[in-house]
């Protein structure tokens, strides 16, 4: 929705449809590209979190969504029902949450696991059969595994990603992080401790 604000595609009827035609778009790339075994996609629910229920101002900066996205999403709902494609929804858990849990379900049943999202929180759940797929700069996919991660975040494993996220906070969900920490300052610490 957002990457085609500029340059909406509307019906005849006024239906803002720029969510499905990228979302369409992206699956089909992915399904015919990479002809996944399995495939699933995840989305937030309305009802609060953990995380929101603990800290009330959690994600309290970001904005409604907005009503003609918000008329699109059952289209994209009848988009996966035609592709086959399963549907997550869990009242009281994040899409974020689902996917790190299946992600770490496939990986103790052998499987290797490709999370496409541009989340970065993602990066900390990278392993050796986990891949986080980030969309790139000018269309299609980076695929990042440990040895990317941990260049990108001077680290020496993935899952130090969430400490420096915890010491630089997070904007982006109203999280704060210690006065005075960014992420040049959190990722010498995490490296020397």
């Amino acid at each position: 929705h957002f990457a085609m604000i500029r340059n909406p595609r509307v019906t005849s009827k006024g239906i803002n449809t720029s969510a499905v035609y990228v979302f369409a778009n992206s699956l089909v790339e992915l399904m015919l590209k990479y002809n996944p075994t399995h495939f699933a996609v995840a989305f937030d629910t309305p009802e609060p979190t953990h995380r929101h229920k603990a800290y009330k101002e959690y994600k309290a900066t970001r904005d409604a969504m907005p009503e003609d996205l918000q008329v699109a999403l059952p289209f994209i709902d009848r988009l996966c029902d035609a592709l086959n494609v399963a549907v997550l929804r869990y009242p009281g858990w994040e899409a974020d949450d689902v996917v790190g849990t299946l992600s770490r379900i496939a990986e103790d049943e052998g499987f290797q696991t490709y999370m496409v999202t541009p989340d970065k929180d993602f990066a900390q759940l990278v392993s050796e059969n986990t891949y986080f797929c980030k969309p790139a700069q000018g269309g299609g996919i980076d695929i990042l595994g440990p040895n990317e991660i941990c260049g990108q975040w001077d680290i020496t494993r993935p899952d130090q990603v969430v400490d420096i996220l915890g010491l630089m906070g997070d904007t982006s969900d109203n999280i704060p992080g210690v006065p005075g920490i960014g992420r040049k300052t959190a990722q010498k610490l995490i490296s020397a401790y």
